[in-house]
């Protein structure tokens, strides 16, 4: 037994467990009957939460540990965690965002939206940049890394705030897109002419 143990890598049995409370925590969300009116102590709530914060804790800490990008952690175990409250026991709005009722809704799902969308993009961003830019410098920048995927949780919460505000279309979400590509297309012109000279 201890040399199976010996033989399976760390990283697979983090992953298999990730995987096992992703799903548990799914199907507690989808099957498990949960809502808001639900006791704060009752033993499926616990289970819940237990679940979720152990599925974002076994993600997003080995990511960072490998990949070396601080804060990774904490911004996908809050974010993943108040997506999955917001869809378990928050009731869902009725009216549109800048409705007093539901103002706080919209914004803890915005929140929610950004801060998850920033931390899954992240290894993929690091990922992509290592293929595309060529200076060593550009290819490793950390705080590159970080800008860009917090554009991306910027513009899936704006996505959400559009909705919210009933006018999420195609022409916003290109003209969106757009300022967001241009902003980062300076920002990137400016790195390098720093690192020109």
């Amino acid at each position: 037994m201890d040399r199976l143990r010996a033989q399976i890598p760390l990283s697979i049995l983090t992953a298999t467990a990730a995987g096992l409370c992703w799903s548990a925590a799914l199907a507690l969300l989808l099957f498990g009957g949960l809502h808001a009116g639900e006791p704060l102590l009752s033993f499926q709530r616990i289970l819940y939460y237990t679940l979720s914060l152990a599925a974002a804790l076994l993600t997003f800490v080995p990511i960072e540990i490998s990949l070396s990008m601080p804060g990774l952690t904490v911004d996908g175990t809050v974010g993943t965690t108040l997506l999955l409250y917001s869809l378990a026991f928050v009731p869902p709005p009725t009216d549109w965002l800048l409705a007093l009722p539901d103002m706080p809704v919209y914004a803890l799902l915005i929140g929610a939206l950004f801060l998850c969308g920033a931390a899954g993009s992240r290894p993929f961003v690091y990922a992509i940049g290592q293929r595309i830019f060529k200076e060593r410098v550009l290819a490793r920048d950390l705080r590159r890394v970080r800008r860009q995927s917090y554009e991306i949780g910027l513009l899936l919460a704006a996505l959400a705030a559009l909705a919210g505000l009933r006018v999420l279309t195609w022409v916003s979400i290109l003209l969106l897109a757009s300022a967001l590509m241009i902003a980062e297309l300076l920002f990137l012109a400016r790195f390098q002419a720093k690192t020109n000279t």
